[in-house]
């Protein structure tokens, strides 16, 4: 099997090359040891020193201060040959008090798994009401505290394929915290895109842990929603469920 390739570029300020770089043998270590038997997905990570190019035809993951310097110097929605980028707010996670460490392995895994950011499954709930809910593989589980350690290095939880499979037994995530398909953890969300309203892409997030197989009238009880067709500027992990024509590509002075 292949391995993509995915060049670590690191434009921040809020971390240096050697902290960075020195996340990438945990990170190796959960792609090759627990996403890889689950997922079937594998790929070898390159640390690319500031002022250095990343090799052509390679995937990028960016650590940045935040999503205004992500658009200042050029990162936007692909790199520049067109390929998937991640993008990691290093500045933001410090500031708020999170892991950055869970959210390179949160964008790394979700690159992976959904690298064109389209792929969903449907989920019908009744015999008139149905979700498309996305293919986003670490959001139900992606508060720092259901992560793990790998060698002194927090990671994040994920989900398996099963967690989008009802009626098929678990686990349903790599640490075993999901009980159940489709659901999610307190603090966690997933993507959602409600065919019976219409009302396009929503972020919905649990106030206490939910499935998306419970009734529609019990999950309205606990759930936030809100539009994320673009998300606000300098939000943790920057989703987009944008058309690709909108898409922009990368261009960076290295």
């Amino acid at each position: 099997m292949a391995s993509t390739v995915i060049s670590v570029l690191n434009p921040s300020t809020a971390m240096k090359d050697s902290e960075v770089e020195a996340l990438l043998p945990a990170m190796q270590t959960q792609l090759h040891r627990d996403f890889l038997p689950a997922w079937n997905i594998q790929a070898k990570l390159e640390f690319v020193p500031k002022g250095h190019h990343p090799a052509a035809g390679t995937w990028w993951l960016s650590v940045l201060d935040n999503s205004d310097q992500a658009g200042a110097l050029g990162y936007h929605d692909i790199t520049n040959e067109g390929l998937p980028l991640g993008k990691v707010f290093a500045g933001t996670d410090l500031a708020n008090g999170f892991s950055v460490s869970v959210t390179f392995s949160h964008e790394l895994l979700e690159m992976l798994a959904d690298p064109e950011i389209n792929q969903c499954v449907f989920l019908q709930r009744t015999a008139r009401q149905g979700l498309i809910v996305g293919y986003e593989v670490c959001d139900a589980v992606e508060a720092d505290h259901l992560g793990y350690e790998i060698d002194g290095v927090r990671v994040s939880d994920f989900m398996t394929p099963r967690w989008f499979m009802p009626g098929f037994p678990g686990p349903y995530d790599h640490a075993g915290h999901c009980t159940k398909p489709m659901q999610v953890l307190k603090g966690g969300y997933i993507s959602v895109f409600d065919v019976t309203r219409g009302t396009g892409w929503q972020q919905v997030t649990a106030r206490e842990t939910l499935s998306l197989l419970d009734p529609p009238e019990e999950t309205e009880k606990i759930v936030a929603a809100q539009a994320i067709a673009r998300p606000h500027p300098g939000s943790r992990r920057e989703r987009r469920r944008t058309p690709r024509d909108q898409w922009e590509k990368s261009a960076v002075t290295f």
